[in-house]
């Protein structure tokens, strides 16, 4: 059989993404499973935040309500889970592991909070895409046009929390260019899968 550039090993892999919004991070992923839909997956989390236009439930997010995701977070049911703007998000254990069996590379996109209660417990690759400048966030985060400017400016303050907790993660690349970013992403995953565990 002869070898692919990614998905030549029986060992599933996890990857941990977290970004502040508007850094691109989404249509990083996108690119990834586009190029390697046999290869990788993404997790599927459970938020309590309304869907926005196109989204679709079940396959951006499995859209829940409060009382429901709490439930869950008494059964144990979350990898790990946080509260962002005032709405829940989380990963379900059960999601993670289904995907692992399938014997695929796992990309997990979730926030700082969440990656820092699993850092350091769970074997994961841990990626941070950070933005070039704070001022290019703001004005990506005001061309989006999906929120009000009180919620871009909280959007922004939460950043700079985010932004603090990159040295944790294991990479941290500046997407200045998203075909060059994507390039560096790509090359990790592959470099990932060769790693001597």
């Amino acid at each position: 059989m002869s070898k692919k550039v990614l998905g030549n090993t029986d060992q599933s892999l996890l990857f941990v993404i977290s970004a502040p919004a508007g850094t691109g991070k989404s249509t990083l992923v996108e690119m990834l499973l586009k190029e390697f839909p046999d290869v990788l997956a993404e997790s599927c989390s459970s938020t309590t935040r309304h869907p926005r236009p196109a989204e679709i439930s079940e396959h951006h997010y499995e859209f829940i309500s409060i009382p429901e995701f709490e439930k869950k977070v008494e059964g144990g049911e979350f990898l790990e889970y946080a509260k962002v703007f005032g709405n829940y998000y989380g990963t379900r254990k059960e999601e993670i592991e289904r995907l692992l069996t399938e014997r695929k590379h796992v990309v997990l996109v979730i926030d700082t909070q969440g990656a820092m209660q699993i850092i350091g417990k769970i074997p994961a690759v841990y990626i941070f895409i950070a933005p070039p400048s704070f001022e290019e966030l703001q004005s990506r985060l005001f061309k989006r046009r999906t929120e009000s400017e009180e919620k871009i400016q909280e959007r922004l303050l939460w950043a700079k929390q985010e932004i603090a907790l990159a040295p944790r993660y294991d990479y941290q690349i500046v997407n200045d260019n998203l075909e060059v970013t994507y390039q560096i992403l790509r090359s990790i995953f592959i470099a990932e899968e060769h790693k001597r565990r």
